[in-house]
């Protein structure tokens, strides 16, 4: 009887350490979700971000901003999700906007040279070219930044509107380092050169730039017939002014090659 008594204690013993092992598993099994919903929280962030941006560029502004919407509802401190959201102001219009979320973006992450550079086009687009030279700047020292060459690029435009030639000359060099087949970044050279009054280089880079446009704007033309002119090369010159007047009749460069040359 005292050997079942003792059978029957140990038993209840493994019973009572079994359940207390399963309520440990069940406390564990608790932990873990806890960790999968923050997993779960990541990915439908990134879903909703994603499902943004491809909105964005199909130009279905409402449809992203739901998606937004939602993302800043799973995490209002996304510097990607404002960022989108600057995006899709600065679309419609909403500038205001557009600046206040590129700023938030920035003030959550300042080492996200996207936003940066996003945000510096924005500038430029709203004439503010020394406060995109100033984001540019940042930009183009992110060593690893895989448009760095397009941002030096955006940055010698800036300066050019700054009438800072020689460090627009010097961003556009950049540039053509990291991208030596670049034919529009030939023409920048070929500009900026012009008006720093090298115009043996000006050609140089307009007839390397020339040999791979298929088609020429109008103000490249007008800065072909500029350097014609100056070489007194006067077949190129009525060759490029009458394409200019047959391409483009209404633009400011037709107006501008008529009154230099008006008479000719």
């Amino acid at each position: 009887m005292r050997f079942q008594h003792n059978k029957v204690i140990r038993v209840l013993a493994r019973l009572l350490l079994l359940c207390s092992l399963l309520g440990l598993a069940a406390c564990v099994t608790t932990e873990r979700g806890g960790i999968g919903d923050k997993q779960d929280d990541v990915k439908a962030l990134e879903y909703s971000v994603q499902l943004a941006r491809t909105y964005i560029r199909e130009g279905n502004w409402q449809a992203a901003k739901r998606h937004l919407k939602n993302a800043l509802e799973i995490d209002d401190t996304s510097f990607e999700v404002y960022e989108a959201l600057a995006l899709v102001f600065q679309n419609t219009g909403e500038f205001e906007l557009a600046e206040e979320n590129y700023k938030k973006s920035i003030r959550l992450n300042g080492d996200f040279s996207r936003v940066r550079n996003n945000y510096a086009t924005f500038l430029y687009s709203q004439k503010r070219y020394k406060e995109a030279t100033e984001q540019l700047e940042i930009v183009v020292s992110d060593t690893l930044y895989e448009r760095r060459a397009a941002a030096y690029v955006n940055l010698g435009r800036a300066y050019m509107q700054l009438n800072k030639l020689n460090k627009a000359e010097e961003s556009f060099n950049r540039a053509y380092l990291m991208q030596r087949r670049n034919y529009a970044l030939m023409y920048q050279l070929a500009d900026v050169y012009y008006q720093l009054g090298d115009y043996p280089k000006s050609q140089q880079y307009y007839d390397a730039y020339q040999a791979q446009a298929k088609k020429q704007p109008a103000e490249a033309l007008w800065l072909g017939i500029r350097l014609a002119d100056k070489f007194d090369d006067r077949n190129k010159l009525s060759s490029f002014a009458l394409a200019l007047k047959n391409l483009y009749p209404t633009s400011k460069e037709y107006l501008l090659y008529k009154e230099a040359f008006g008479n000719e």
